[in-house]
């Protein structure tokens, strides 16, 4: 009796879980049926920044990473100037970062700055070059020193005060926590240098729009983004929760880009003027909920997100809004 009352329950058992696989299968069933992608816009333009606040390279392809994008060698936000605290340094406080380029092969990562000479640096650092500790907005990120040589090439083109030096961020290295720096950053996640996600999207129409209020027009590399879309409605991209890029990549809003004296800075020039297109941002593009006193004066001009399938995005991919 006992023998065949074990077997019952085991019956029992078995057909209990068979039975909860079949509900969890037929919930996930339909909620995948449930979501639905609905053609927004398309890629139009892709940037790649291998230094904080350098220039952006223009790609037409790239891999989507936890880190951000990837086209052969270089990954986006990788590489940082700190001054000698380690504590990072932008075009925010040296306007002439963006006039630096980084370009890469598969042995050597090659700077290039006006009126200075060309310097490369391996990207295979040597392991014995320390590993700082760096403060990116007051929270704690590693990175490994790219030698007393990039730091004499930074330092003397930036004609600064300071000494300043490079480092490399190197997979497994301490990342940050954007939840810990922005209270309205809900999601889990990390990055290395970006400000606080590793994605920024920003629509063709928006520029537009924020140009038909300037005397003097801007362009897309004052607002750094990564993914540029067109085909879209001025500022569409605000209300999209998640995307699909392609056929693979998708992607999930995290937080609005809140923009700073940054975007003052001329890209051509390397010169800040502390005003446009800042002021008139802020003349139409504040935060109107409740979240604006953690926002403040900062204007919303784009959208940070989140990877959520990797995969390979190009120019010219079809951007669809998932929708449930």
């Amino acid at each position: 009796m006992e023998a065949v009352s074990r077997h019952r329950t085991l019956l029992l058992c078995a057909a209990g879980l068979a039975a909860s696989v079949a509900v969890t299968w037929l919930v996930l069933s339909r909620r995948k049926k449930k979501r639905q992608l609905r053609r927004v816009g398309e890629v139009s333009q892709m940037f790649l920044y291998p230094i904080k606040s350098c220039r952006g390279i223009a790609i037409e392809e790239a891999e989507c990473r936890d880190y951000g994008l990837k086209n052969g060698p270089l990954r986006d936000r990788h590489w940082l100037v700190v001054k000698e605290d380690k504590v990072h340094v932008t075009a925010r406080q040296e306007p002439r970062l963006v006039l630096m380029t980084a370009t890469a092969d598969s042995d050597h990562l090659t700077l290039h700055a006006p009126e200075t000479e060309v310097f490369q640096i391996p990207m295979d650092l040597p392991k014995t070059n320390a590993i700082y500790t760096c403060k990116v907005h007051g929270h704690d990120v590693q990175g490994r020193d790219c030698g007393n040589e990039a730091s004499d090439w930074v330092t003397n083109f930036l004609k600064g005060s300071h000494t300043y030096r490079l480092v490399y961020f190197e997979h497994k290295m301490k990342t940050r926590n954007p939840k810990n720096e922005y209270p309205l950053y809900t999601e889990t996640g990390q990055v290395a240098y970006p400000d606080l996600a590793p994605y920024l999207l920003l629509s063709e129409a928006s520029l537009e729009n924020l140009n038909s209020k300037l005397e003097k027009k801007v362009t897309i590399r004052n607002f750094r983004p990564n993914v540029v879309i067109s085909g879209c409605e001025a500022f569409a991209e605000d209300t999209w929760k998640e995307i699909q890029i392609g056929s693979q990549v998708t992607m999930k809003r995290v937080i609005p880009c809140f923009r700073c004296i940054l975007t003052t800075v001329d890209p051509d020039t390397g010169i800040i003027n502390m005003k446009e297109p800042l002021k008139t941002l802020r003349s139409y593009r504040l935060c109107d909920t409740e979240d604006r006193k953690v926002f403040k004066s900062a204007p919303l001009f784009g959208q940070y997100v989140k990877m959520i399938k990797k995969g390979t995005i190009r120019v010219g991919d079809p951007v669809y809004e998932i929708t449930d």
